[in-house]
């Protein structure tokens, strides 16, 4: 069994920066180990956002100030990606790829903390455990069944299929859904977007303005108020959307694209003994749960909403300066 100094589960901007932030520390790479379940690092970066959207550090028009070793401007995907990639480099701390984490089980003391990792592939023992997993890696999924046999025509990504010039449903109220439907447009489709609500209240005033305008070019039609009955396969074998309002009827489209957020990981953060109130993880200062020596980070830090990737590494300093000062002898500057 491999023993560690700290072992972080996520290997996302939050992680790859506290994997940075303790190397800065002096804790050498082979005592630190990140492992992530997908294929590669920055998971949502890579599958959800679109190659042409601006990958934000701020958040909310809050400024994007970094204090800690990594600093992150707005940047392109590419940009973003290729400065992800570097940063593990200079680590020189191994990912773990296509593994989970099943287990996470407390062995030592509250004043020296040791915990068992069981994973999908190997056992860890490590003094600290931090958790910067994000809390949208599992796309929420509409309450109404979706047929198996529409599986290549219904997505929850924009990146994930290529065609030209046709008629797609986006479905959601935030700034992805937002972000899908100006991209598919940029792309040459004929985009419909609809939502539950009578506003877009959840998303940020550009992406608002620029549906607006969209909507005033009539390169969008957008139907507020729109309630999902049923989705059927057509007689083309497209999906066939079945409205609750009798006056929007049912229509067919070549795709349906879903943007309802993502779930936080609750179940998992329970079964490892994290307690919560309500829905959220009773936490301590910078993010340590309420099992000694073992921390969350990143969106799961900042909250249902998520947080930005300035945050992060903000997050990813404090963080790893209280886990030196109260656990493990790190050399803080």
């Amino acid at each position: 069994m491999k023993e560690l100094e700290l072992l972080i589960v996520g290997a996302g901007p939050a992680g790859i920066s506290l994997a940075s932030e303790a190397r800065m520390v002096n804790i050498a790479a082979n005592d630190i180990l990140m492992i992530d379940k997908a294929k590669t690092h920055s998971w949502v970066i890579r599958s959800l956002y679109p190659d042409k959207k601006l990958v934000a550090a701020n958040y909310k028009g809050l400024p994007a100030v970094c204090h800690g070793v990594m600093s992150l401007q707005d940047s392109t995907k590419g940009e973003t990606i290729s400065y992800l990639d570097e940063a593990i480099k200079k680590t020189g701390v191994a990912v773990n790829y296509s593994e989970e984490v099943l287990k996470i089980i407390p062995i030592g003391t509250k004043k020296d903390p040791l915990f068992e990792v069981v994973t999908t592939k190997d056992k860890y023992q490590t003094k600290i455990v931090v958790i910067a997993i994000g809390i949208f890696g599992r796309p929420n999924k509409p309450s109404y069944k979706l047929p198996r046999a529409l599986k290549e025509n219904v997505h929850f990504d924009v990146t994930s299929f290529q065609s030209k010039n046709e008629n797609i449903l986006v479905v959601g109220g935030g700034d992805s859904a937002s972000e899908f439907a100006q991209y598919l447009i940029e792309m040459g489709h004929k985009v419909t977007l609809s939502y539950r609500q009578k506003d877009f209240s959840r998303m940020n005033s550009f992406n608002i303005n620029a549906l607006h305008k969209l909507e005033e070019n009539e390169q969008i039609e957008i139907l507020l108020k729109s309630n999902i009955k049923e989705v059927k396969i057509s007689q083309n074998e497209y999906p066939l959307v079945c409205f609750n309002e009798s006056h929007l009827g049912e229509h067919e489209y070549a795709r349906i694209v879903y943007a309802l957020g993502g779930s936080t990981p609750t179940n998992f953060l329970k079964s490892i003994g994290i307690k919560f109130e309500n829905e959220t993880p009773r936490l301590r200062e910078c993010g340590e749960t309420t099992i000694a020596g073992l921390y969350v980070t990143g969106d799961l830090l900042a909250g249902k909403r998520g947080g930005s990737i300035a945050q992060a590494f903000n997050a990813s300093k404090t963080t790893m300066e209280k886990i030196c000062h109260n656990y493990l002898e790190c050399e803080i500057s």
